[in-house]
């Protein structure tokens, strides 16, 4: 299994069976790392804008061929339970998904992220569990997600001055 350079398992033998399509593939298929960053990597760019931008592995999707491949994930919701993010407004409060790291080869290393809950993100660090294991929700990252949607659901409530008044009472 991939590991971090501490030493701890990623979930996945090979980063490139999960990853997702190039995050700077635009929707006509060429490459926008060569479209706006040009003078980061002048070589690359002169050769995508020889071809008319166009993305060289877009289509056989071997993204390792790519030296500027990037797959990052929205972490909404885990990939390993599913369980959805609750993000609470002006809150300073830690994410239950967070992002994960597939792929640390150095330097040179693409980044491939995926989205995993607090508790599945210490299982695949601290075991041998893999991210594509079929697991359910824990019961403290479920009861972590109910309280939040309790605290949106007040923030939410309209309440009249009439009913704030009595309540006061």
């Amino acid at each position: 299994m991939e590991r971090t350079p501490d030493g701890t398992p990623v979930g996945v033998d090979d980063p490139y069976e999960v990853a997702g399509v190039c995050d700077r593939l635009t929707d006509d298929g060429r490459c926008r790392f060569a479209l706006t960053r040009a003078s980061d990597d002048p070589e690359f760019s002169a050769d995508r804008r020889a071809e008319g931008y166009d993305c060289h592995v877009g289509a056989d999707g071997e993204w390792r061929a790519c030296p500027h491949y990037r797959s990052t994930t929205d972490a909404k919701a885990c990939v390993r339970c599913g369980i959805g993010d609750v993000r609470l407004a002006h809150e300073n409060a830690r994410p239950l998904v967070e992002e994960h790291h597939l792929s640390y080869d150095g330097d040179d290393a693409h980044e491939i992220t995926v989205g995993l809950c607090r508790w599945c993100h210490a299982k695949v660090h601290g075991s041998v569990a893999r991210i594509d294991d079929d697991a359910s929700p824990d019961p403290e990252a479920i009861a972590e997600r109910e309280t939040r949607k309790a605290r949106q659901q007040e923030e939410l409530s309209f309440g009249t001055a009439a009913e704030r008044v009595d309540d006061d009472s």
